[in-house]
């Protein structure tokens, strides 16, 4: 099973309205106390940074089964490069062109927020980004 089916199975077990505890000042005190400025964590988070895998949101994954999207692997390493131009240039939410294809990704977290075949494409207008790529 590839990572995209995996994630389509997944999501639909996951209650979209899930309740997420906000940290206590307290606690993100504490967190931040224990964060050093040492070279070793700033390597390190650059390192997450950089490996964060690109990840489907939930309505994206309904959108690429109800559009019938098909995505490959070279297509999600493509959007993968198309997410580091775009970050490396500061864009925070980029419309990634492909073809017939459209993804909206939310740069700083990889992340597809939704997709768009051709026939949606159409007379429609793109809003909340701030940048484009194409492929």
């Amino acid at each position: 099973m590839d990572d995209i089916q995996f994630q389509k199975n997944y999501s639909a077990l996951v209650n979209p309205n899930y309740a997420v505890t906000p940290l206590t000042t307290d606690a993100k005190q504490k967190i931040g106390a224990d964060k050093s400025n040492s070279e070793f964590a700033q390597l390190l988070q650059q390192n997450i940074q950089k490996s964060q895998p690109l990840t489907f949101s939930k309505h994206a994954l309904q959108r690429l089964d109800s559009r019938q999207i098909q995505v490959s692997p070279q297509l999600i390493s493509q959007i993968n490069s198309a997410v580091e131009k775009a970050k490396s240039k500061g864009i925070k939410d980029a419309l990634i062109l492909n073809g017939q294809t459209a993804f909206i990704v939310n740069v700083p977290s990889s992340t597809v927020v939704t997709t768009m075949s051709g026939q949606e494409m159409t007379a429609n207008v793109f809003t909340n980004i701030d940048g484009a790529v194409i492929l």
